[in-house]
């Protein structure tokens, strides 16, 4: 049963209105900015489509050239990079985690059953997908090779985006009613809201995999896809198996601690 209209679902309704028009005007622009590479284009409108307005601000201060032909220069900064990433992480995990919850609610899953496969839809479709399958003409062509390059920055930025969403999926899910019906909008404000968090929660392994040469940036048509490496971070030392064996464990403790979040004080 669909609950009444209140004060919240107004300020839902207004949310995905300027979720809509944020979403127009990313996808307009990015189909006009021949130097955005297209999975990039793909990522951000599907990145703003889940953020609203938020997303739509990131895009602005972080890939919108100032000027025509100055894109390359304009995304160089580390931390523009590290938003690329995190954008292009965001958007094939974050549709495979939606994906996953809305399967889990037709099944009627039991919610530890349920976050268990929305973490593993996320993943699959972040890695098959978004990253191997869009990736692969950067990485030689080869679609394996793509898959067994990008497992590894997948899995560490995948941990970190949990990290962040399931505490507010879990939490919110159990206290806002109807929260878990994805006929209402508050469903979709759920995940509005814990995608928003879980981006945050990605961004610094993804500040960390860009410096470190284990993930893409921002990226650029020419760089990305056309079969190249991303010129700007080839030449950057790859890390040493202590080092990456350190970030996983931190990955791992921030996911326990979002689960623990969620089982205290959620329906998890």
């Amino acid at each position: 049963m669909i609950a009444p209209l209140t004060a919240l679902d107004g300020a839902l309704r207004l949310w995905f209105v300027l979720t809509a028009l944020s979403v127009a005007i990313v996808a307009t622009d990015v189909v006009r900015t021949a130097a955005i590479a297209t999975v990039m284009k793909w990522g951000w409108v599907l990145v703003v489509a889940y953020t609203g307005p938020v997303g739509l601000v990131i895009y602005l201060l972080s890939c919108r050239e100032p000027l025509p032909g100055q894109h390359a220069a304009y995304v160089a900064p580390l931390w523009k990079q590290a938003v690329g990433s995190t954008i292009h992480c965001v958007a094939g995990d974050a549709t495979g985690i939606i994906t996953g919850a809305l399967v889990g609610v037709a099944f009627a899953m039991a919610p530890r059953v349920d976050a268990a496969f929305e973490y593993g839809a996320g993943f699959a479709f972040g890695l098959l997908i978004f990253q191997a399958l869009f990736m692969r003409r950067a990485m030689g062509g080869s679609y394996a090779t793509a898959v067994r390059r990008t497992v590894l920055p997948e899995w560490l930025s995948m941990n970190a985006l949990m990290a962040g969403m399931f505490p507010v999926m879990g939490i919110l899910m159990t206290h806002v009613p109807a929260a878990a019906d994805p006929r209402g909008l508050r469903f979709w404000g759920v995940m509005s809201s814990a995608i928003l968090v879980g981006a945050f929660t990605a961004f610094p392994v993804n500040v960390w995999l860009v410096s470190n040469g284990l993930k893409h940036g921002m990226g650029t048509a020419q760089v990305l896809g056309h079969g190249g490496s991303d010129a700007m971070h080839a030449d950057r030392r790859r890390p040493g198996a202590v080092a990456i064996g350190v970030v996983a464990a931190l990955t791992l403790i921030a996911l326990a601690i979002g689960l623990a979040i969620s089982m205290r004080w959620g329906n998890l």
